[in-house]
């Protein structure tokens, strides 16, 4: 804030924080997970389990978020956030029993978690509409610098300091970062026009924020949100997995642990390439046709993964690859606005968000089991091909964004 004009560029700019932080954080537990593995000797479905279910209670939580934030805004939830996300990596650093990481990372973790994109994009969503698209790949360019940063500094702290140190450093860093980046944070515009300020470099007319809106129970009832949600299940299945998963196929494959941490790094990397791209393409050719466009290219990385057994073609599977990421996420979050309005914008979302969740829980708990049975990710990996191709076939149904909504009459 600047006297009383509040700067719209700070908002992007904690937004962009916000996804860095809490995305990259979460991401790199595959870094951790062959320190774990080597430690504790526990299987991988249950070292999967722990991730699992830290991203299914996000979801959960990410419904409750979205519910307080449409009507208190972000800054205290935000806030508290950062504490669960700090606290429970530290915890980590204190792990002995299976329960622990159950609790620690799984339940403490997870319900912070769940603030990370819907304050962060439902924030950006309210402040811009020319733009939106726009400004949320910028946001969501944080969550590729994060993939690609924390990651490869996890790496080098756990070989400098080890495993457990290093998750003493990240969550102390965490925690600090993400309480005063939320002090940054305003709900809308209009919260600032009612601390007697005015607004700079907005692109929301205020009188316009929940024009042509649907309410979370009148979207719940449309095609189109049941369409979104069975998209967001099977793809979260199949991007969470490839997260959780990658580094430890790459060491399976004799790769060096940094070699194979550098694979994640590269997926986040790229993804900025995919998140910005996404963001510009959306405000001129819509949403819908960017998810079909990376759909195509996720598929095609997938089927690449299933022959790549060495450095180069992992890297290249992980640029193909990062490109899908980035877009997928930087598109979601401008679909809801787009077809439901912002009125109930973190509501709406976090159902969304949510049912991505339930699928991104589902899919590494099934990688670790298959891979406990079959003693490879090949299947995993021909799995999650299927279901991204009906994931392309589910959406080639969305209507057309300035479609009329189409209620489907409740029992």
């Amino acid at each position: 804030m600047t006297g009383n004009k509040y700067d719209s560029h700070i908002i992007v700019a904690a937004c962009f924080m916000i996804q860095a932080v809490g995305v990259g954080t979460f991401v790199t537990y595959g870094v951790f997970f062959n320190s774990l593995l080597e430690e504790f000797q526990w299987s991988r479905a249950s070292l999967s389990g722990a991730s699992s279910l830290a991203f299914i209670l996000s979801g959960i939580f990410a419904i409750i978020i979205g519910k307080l934030n449409d009507i208190h805004g972000p800054r205290k939830l935000m806030s508290i956030a950062s504490l669960l996300l700090g606290t429970g990596v530290i915890l980590m650093s204190r792990l002995t029993e299976l329960w622990q990481l159950f609790v620690f990372y799984g339940i403490i973790f997870g319900v912070g978690l769940g603030a990370i994109d819907v304050i962060a994009l439902t924030t950006t969503a309210r402040w811009f509409t020319r733009s939106r698209g726009f400004m949320t790949g910028i946001v969501k360019v944080g969550t590729g610098a994060g993939q690609f940063l924390i990651p490869f500094m996890a790496s080098v702290l756990i070989a400098s300091h080890g495993w457990r140190q290093a998750y003493v450093i990240i969550g102390i860093s965490v925690t600090l970062i993400l309480f005063g980046v939320a002090q940054l944070l305003r709900r809308d515009p209009e919260s600032c026009n009612s601390m007697k300020g005015t607004i700079r470099n907005s692109q929301i007319q205020p009188s316009s924020l929940h024009d042509n809106s649907l309410s979370a129970e009148g979207a719940i009832h449309t095609i189109q949100f049941w369409i979104l949600c069975g998209i967001s299940v099977l793809t979260v299945f199949c991007l969470l997995t490839i997260l959780v998963h990658i580094v430890p196929h790459a060491s399976d494959l004799g790769l060096s642990a940094r070699k194979a941490a550098g694979v994640l790094s590269t997926i986040g990397a790229v993804s900025m390439i995919g998140r910005f791209s996404a963001g510009v393409a959306i405000d001129r050719l819509g949403s819908k046709q960017i998810m079909v466009i990376c759909f195509f290219i996720l598929i095609s990385g997938l089927l690449w993964l299933q022959i790549a057994d060495n450095l180069w073609m992992l890297y290249l599977f992980a640029a193909v690859y990062g490109l899908a990421h980035g877009g997928f996420f930087t598109a979601i979050s401008p679909i809801v606005a787009e077809v439901f309005g912002i009125g109930s914008h973190g509501a709406i979302f976090g159902i969304v968000v949510f049912s991505g969740t339930a699928g991104g829980a589902v899919g590494p708990l099934v990688a670790g089991r298959l891979f406990d049975m079959t003693g490879s990710y090949g299947t995993t990996f021909q799995l999650i091909t299927i279901l991204s191709t009906i994931s392309l076939a589910l959406i080639v149904f969305l209507k057309p964004i300035n479609a009329p909504i189409k209620e489907v009459q409740p029992h």
